[in-house]
């Protein structure tokens, strides 16, 4: 029998890889619009009343590129317009179309603002509620990077890009050569780990080049199309972008390729994440009598039933931000609730939340919250079957992520806010929210008492301290007939046991309570509320397996530059980037193990989250 012959699945994996991602660009190139090209006004014109144009510095629109942008803007109903040069480098366009779909990018009121980083066209009142300077020039790309992305978050639904053939982006732009520090800021401008990056791309380059060796022409052919890939992507008859010196940014990619990945991964070394002593010096006066003050006398009965016969279930330490203590969750074997004993006083709550949702951790926390999309969307729709809510409040709503979103699926509906963190505020005033409340939630009950058709509570109830006191104050808030909708992680998922105490939804120290799904319907009956619908397989968050690996990451190597953790040394940092370099592979294992885990919830045991609603009793 002839054997079969051998497939050489790398190169055949990259050629399918670079081929699928040039026709997306391609595609997606097509979609952005194109601003006319008009002779430049024979007399002065009168400037267009509400707008402003902010450029980097040596990027100079003409005033026909000008009035084009904003007859664009006024006629797309657009408040914020980021325009792309025609000589924008390739490398520049290919990266920008990978993040960002023009498609679909208006449409996403979570989508993070992207754009070439040139010039921003902005109406007057966004910049002036995002409090942007409106002067400029800005000294580079990274400044506007970063407004570009902020602008976005007050014009979620009104954010476009266009290609302006007259502009161009000067002569540092048209260079296509940035240095590592520079695209570092870059990066990390748009919210995106250079370090990181830069060593997905190494890795990139490694295999392509394992490839040409091993493989012969399959290999070969992989190498060609990456070289080709910015001309077959952007360039040939009709494209609206004229990238400088086409033929060698593809004859040398490779070689640009990897000194810009090696100049960005020892840019992002050189740097120091935390560069505010003050944090430091207050972090180490907090801990210099240790950490006993932060946990409570350990309690000897269920908080939930009384029962005194309880288990430990897991003992961690804080694998979420590596700050020093050690954390128990115990199971009462008479009702399976599972709850942090001890618990933290309020002393603790404060240490271990700083830094994490807001301050240092802000902006991560926003940048995970703004992917999670379908998921808010999803929330939003189990209430299309019961009523078309006039009033919502969002309890634990952190910065108006999900209202943001909900939104899309209930556009006449107001949605307020509430949460402990700043971040309600900026959220009433990007406009995510109507209305933010600060503060605890029982303390607002009474005041708010039967104002609202619908009150959330997603992933919060498992941060309060008192749960039965946060549905006390739901249903006092809720007007008769009011929905409330609650999703929690569920301790009886099959990956509790399997994954540990790597399992992420026990989220070690912010999760004090979680809740099995009996007792919350037994707690919301009690309080006059029938539940008529509960969800397990579309609440499931497909992280179980990514997350294990991230929290088994940071154990092994905690991120040197934390601010509570001893000062950085070169041998901790050398471990913490060899760890992150290692754990690459098994990140990208587990997010396919999480894909496959999503699918299957929805036909085992419904994953690692459940949803409910219930409605109050109108007697």
């Amino acid at each position: 029998m002839t054997p079969l012959p051998r497939i050489p699945w790398v190169p055949v994996l990259l050629l399918a890889a670079l081929g699928a991602g040039t026709v997306r660009t391609r595609r997606r190139l097509r979609a952005v619009h194109v601003l006319p090209v008009v002779p430049p006004p024979a007399a002065a014109v009168p400037r267009p009343a509400g707008w402003r144009l902010l450029t980097a510095r040596g990027v100079e629109p003409d005033a026909a590129t000008f009035l084009a942008a904003c007859a664009h803007a006024e006629r797309e109903g657009l408040r914020v317009l980021d325009l792309l040069p025609a000589d924008l480098p390739a490398e520049r366009a290919l990266g920008l179309l990978r993040l960002v779909d023009p498609a679909r990018y208006r449409e996403d009121r979570l989508g993070e603002g992207r754009g070439a980083g040139f010039a921003v066209l902005v109406a007057e009142e966004v910049a002036a509620r995002a409090g942007v300077d409106a002067a400029g020039p800005y000294s580079d790309p990274a400044e506007l990077l970063a407004l570009t992305r902020r602008l976005k978050e007050y014009a979620p639904d009104a954010t476009g890009l266009a290609i302006a053939p007259a502009l161009s982006c000067g002569p540092a732009g048209r260079l296509g050569v940035v240095r590592g520090a520079a695209r570092a800021a870059e990066l990390r401008a748009q919210g995106l780990p250079p370090g990181a990056l830069a060593a997905a791309q190494l890795g990139g380059l490694a295999l392509l080049a394992a490839a040409v060796v091993r493989d012969g022409r399959w290999g070969a052919a992989a190498a060609g199309l990456y070289c080709l890939q910015p001309y077959l992507a952007l360039g040939g008859p009709g494209s609206p972008l004229r990238p400088a010196d086409p033929a060698r940014a593809c004859a040398t990619r490779p070689l640009r390729s990897l000194g810009a990945a090696l100049r960005t991964a020892s840019a992002a070394a050189r740097r120091r994440a935390d560069a505010d002593p003050a944090r430091g010096a207050a972090y180490r006066a907090d801990l210099a009598d240790g950490t006993d003050r932060f946990l409570e006398p350990r309690r000897p009965d269920c908080p939930w039933c009384g029962s005194h016969r309880l288990s430990v279930r897991v003992r961690v330490p804080d694998l979420l931000q590596g700050k020093p203590g050690l954390f128990t969750l115990e199971h009462c074997v008479g009702c399976g609730h599972v709850f942090q004993n001890p618990r933290l006083s309020p002393e603790g709550l404060e240490f271990y939340y700083r830094d994490f949702y807001d301050g240092r951790g802000g902006e991560g926390a926003g940048t995970v919250f703004g992917r999670l999309g379908a998921a808010y969307r999803s929330r939003a729709e189990m209430l299309r079957p019961h009523t078309v809510p006039a009033s919502w409040l969002d309890v634990g709503t952190g910065h108006g992520h999900f209202c943001n979103a909900a939104r899309a699926v209930w556009p006449g509906t107001r949605f307020d806010g509430l949460d402990m963190g700043e971040g309600v505020r900026e959220a009433e005033h990007r406009g995510w929210v109507e209305t933010g409340f600060q503060g605890q939630f029982p303390e607002f009950a009474s005041k708010l008492a039967g104002q609202y058709e619908v009150v959330s509570m997603y992933h919060y109830l498992e941060h309060t301290r008192d749960p039965f006191a946060e549905l006390d104050a739901a249903a006092a808030v809720l007007a008769p007939g009011g929905f409330l909708t609650i999703e929690l992680p569920d301790p009886q998922s099959r990956m509790a046991g399997l994954l540990g105490p790597a399992w992420l939804p026990w989220f070690q120290p912010q999760h004090q309570h979680l809740i099995p799904a009996a007792n919350l319907r037994e707690a919301l009956s009690e309080r006059g509320l029938t539940v008529l619908a509960e969800e397990h397989g579309p609440a499931h968050q497909g992280n179980d397996f990514f997350g294990a690996v991230a929290l088994t990451a940071t154990r092994l190597a905690p991120d040197p530059d934390r601010p509570w953790g001893p000062p950085p040394t070169p041998g901790a940092r050398a471990r913490a980037s060899a760890v992150r370099v290692a754990s690459l592979p098994f990140f990208v294992a587990a997010a396919a193990l999480d894909a496959l885990r999503t699918t299957a919830a929805h036909h085992s045991d419904g994953g690692n989250a459940y949803r409910l609603l219930a409605r109050k009793d109108t007697r």
